[in-house]
């Protein structure tokens, strides 16, 4: 599946040996909208948005307990500011399955349930700490009595993304990297046999539990994928169009974790370079500014905007934009939507 996302080949192998260091690589996001600017302004660099996965053997039952990589599996786990959770949908007699069958939702949980012992394990030791004070102060009261919330709800098999939260609050748990608490998309890995619905064991079960505890659920043919990702772009277009397959798997995936990660995209455009921005969802013009840089921040003045599904709908002409009023100078308050050609005006 990393070696799908990356189109990395065969460069990257199967984990073997007890080898614990993660595979790691960065990944342009896939968008045609960037594409099609990059084929009008024909620039000298083009820099797409990057997302960078990294590729973690897989977690054993027990991994809490030091089973499998245990702990440093799980440290490299809280670097991330998202999961996602890969589960194997095939049957394949020559690669066995370390639980002897196959059983998405049981596989599921068995990760669950080590991240949570994982977050409970984190509270435990701090709990212990604040309860040896002889006189705690009135935040680390706070603290305690949070925890303890926390505590009670992974107590009850529950991940602390489902807990409601103050913003408040929700910033102070960020300190202690709860695994629980960030946000999960679950793959279901599946063969070329799988089209259908019904020769997907445990599917209507995985998506009750997608839809009760609130993860993403996306299907991808791990295998079909490699082989697509090792021809010509010609022969992928063909290869595809024969399976009926619209936009590769591989796309939706980067797509579907771009979007976990609570980020859009806005593009800066030139002859000199084209450019998708990050910016997290929600942010302002000048947010988008100090993006591009801090002294475009400190000196703004004003936005010049249009959005990409207009500059389309006017034959990508900036005067027919400007003519139909789609064409906009915004404030520094500006809230940025994804799609946004954005130029800076400002003065240091």
């Amino acid at each position: 599946m990393f070696n799908v996302i990356t189109r990395a080949g065969a460069e990257v192998k199967p984990y073997a040996g007890g080898k614990t260091e993660p595979n790691k690589a960065i990944v342009g996001v896939p968008d045609t909208r960037f594409d099609r600017l990059v084929e009008l302004f024909e620039p000298k660099k083009e820099t797409p948005a990057n997302v960078e996965f990294v590729d973690l053997a897989g977690l054993s039952r027990d991994a809490g307990k030091g089973a499998g990589l245990g702990n440093a599996f799980l440290s490299f786990v809280g670097e991330a500011d998202a999961l996602v959770h890969v589960i194997r949908v095939f049957e394949n007699a020559d690669v066995p399955h370390p639980e002897e069958t196959v059983d998405p939702v049981r596989d599921w949980n068995i990760v669950e349930m080590e991240l949570i012992f994982r977050d409970l394990s984190v509270i435990e030791n701090r709990l212990s700490r604040l309860g040896s004070k002889k006189k705690p102060l009135p935040e680390e009261q706070a603290e305690q009595k949070l925890l303890e919330r926390c505590q009670a709800h992974l107590l009850e098999e529950k991940p602390l993304r489902e807990l409601d939260l103050s913003p408040e609050e929700d910033k102070f748990l960020r300190g202690f990297t709860f695994l629980t608490r960030k946000p999960e998309l679950v793959v279901l890995n599946l063969d070329e046999t799988q089209v259908d619905d019904k020769d997907i064991p445990s599917l209507t079960e995985m998506q009750e539990l997608a839809d009760s505890r609130g993860f993403r659920l996306v299907r991808l043919f791990g295998r079909m994928e490699m082989e697509i990702a090792e021809l010509t772009e010609d022969e992928q277009v063909d290869f595809m169009k024969e399976l009926g397959i619209e936009q590769p798997g591989r796309d939706r995936l980067i797509r579907e974790a771009f979007e976990l990660l609570g980020l859009i995209c806005f593009f800066t455009t030139g002859k000199d370079e084209v450019r998708a921005w990050t910016l997290v969802d929600g942010g302002s013009a000048v947010d988008a500014a100090g993006a591009i840089h801090s002294d475009l921040a400190r000196g703004f003045i004003r936005a010049q905007v249009v959005h990409y599904d207009d500059y389309a709908a006017n034959d990508f002409s900036t005067a027919a934009c400007r003519e139909k009023g789609v064409l906009k100078l915004e404030g520094k308050d500006y809230p940025v939507r994804d799609g946004d050609i954005i130029e800076i005006r400002f003065n240091v």
